[in-house]
């Protein structure tokens, strides 16, 4: 029996965490052969290199992709995703996989989901069917209509993926992969590594032992324009707090340059602040710190996921991830100051949140790799309205 060839295209660091314990499923599956694409910001050291990560996990990468273009705005972006469609276009030719595998809703992600459908290729989607109210939600969507297969994170999205006309046969609740990580770091998730000495970052090293937070804010599309006004209220609110704070890069999006001016402008004014600056870490090593930090302020889709499961407490900021299913583990706050200062001190008095499993329970990977071996090949499916 031939092995049938599953492409997954990795675009961003955060792409990486949500289909790991899948990659490895799919390596271990005797039926199955892993064809690993590395594109976009995943490639670039600015934005975290995840490229590094996955090779050090023991992954072989069979292309890689340069296709961002700078500026850090809209027409970017825009320029970013059709570069992205002629080189991926080239490399599937190359490759000729009988499935292609795109990840959730970045924009580098409607490349993938465009050139494999045009050229016939089956195309499996991971985490469709969840909303957010910016142009994410709209890139996932778009991808949902796009995709034949679809490996939902929750049953809210699967009920979403087929109302928007999917056939119910091909939309399966896989549950989230990078849940999988976080069970592994629940049942022993202990602060075992100095993340100062492993990952350097730039500010003090700080003292971990009595408590801190992380932070992870990310500009938003629809309001590139303000980003470095919003990056600057939390800034200002996290300067509130006597805990160290260990915060993360943004994303590569439309408004990041104005998020990073923002940051290295009050690391200026400000450099003996209790601020911590990292590019990224491995995913494990992420949700170790994670899970043992006081909360986690911000707007990243982990604040809703993995921190549910974990049950970490999360300030999630403004609008990016508005709608989204979510844990009793979030306060939601304005791009206020006061606002986010006042929810760390709910959050700073009240027990920690128990674990939710909105996205999933477990083995997410297993059950999406058995599902792609399994599944009969289409190339023009069937809609239901």
């Amino acid at each position: 029996m031939m092995k049938r060839k599953i492409c997954v295209v990795v675009t961003a660091r955060p792409s990486y965490s949500r289909i790991k314990t899948a990659l490895q499923a799919i390596v271990d599956h005797p039926n199955l052969e892993l064809q690993l694409v590395v594109a976009a910001s995943a490639l670039l050291d600015r934005y975290g290199n995840a490229i590094k990560n996955i090779e050090s996990d023991g992954f072989t990468i069979t292309a890689k992709v340069f296709n961002v273009l700078e500026g850090q705005n809209l027409t970017a972006a825009a320029k970013t995703t059709g570069i992205g469609i002629l080189e991926l276009s080239t490399v599937f030719e190359n490759l000729q996989p009988d499935v292609v595998v795109t990840i959730a809703d970045r924009y580098e992600t409607m490349a993938t989901a465009i050139a494999a459908s045009y050229m016939n290729i089956p195309l499996a989607h991971i985490q469709g069917g969840e909303v957010t109210g910016n142009i994410d939600e709209k890139v996932r969507h778009a991808i949902t209509k796009l995709a034949d297969y679809h490996f939902v994170a929750s049953d809210g999205a699967r009920e979403r993926v087929i109302k928007l006309g999917e056939e119910a046969s091909m939309v399966h609740n896989t549950g989230c992969p990078s849940i999988d990580l976080a069970i592994d770091v629940k049942d022993d998730g202990k602060l075992d590594f100095d993340p100062f000495a492993k990952y350097g970052g730039v500010g003090e090293i700080q003292d971990l032992d009595n408590g801190y937070y992380v932070v992870m804010q990310h500009p938003v599309s629809s309001e590139y324009a303000l980003s470095r006004k919003q990056i600057e209220e939390t800034l200002y609110a996290m300067q509130e707090t006597e805990k160290p704070v260990l915060w993360f890069w943004p994303n590569v999006d439309a408004g990041s340059d104005g998020t990073s001016k923002g940051i290295r402008s009050f690391r200026e004014k400000f450099p003996a602040q209790r601020f911590h600056f990292f590019k990224n870490m491995e995913p494990h090593d992420f949700l170790k710190l994670l899970n043992n930090c006081n909360a986690l302020i911000g707007n990243s889709s982990v604040g809703i996921r993995e921190c549910a499961f974990l049950g970490v407490p999360v300030v999630n900021i403004g609008t990016r991830q508005n709608r989204r299913e979510r844990g009793n583990n979030v306060i939601d706050a304005d791009y206020n100051k006061e606002e986010i200062v006042s929810a760390l001190e709910k959050i700073a008095v009240q027990e920690r949140p128990g674990s939710s499993n909105v996205y999933g329970g477990g083995n997410s990977g297993l059950k999406i790799a058995n599902l792609l071996a399994d599944l009969p090949l289409r190339f023009h499916k069937t809609l239901v309205y």
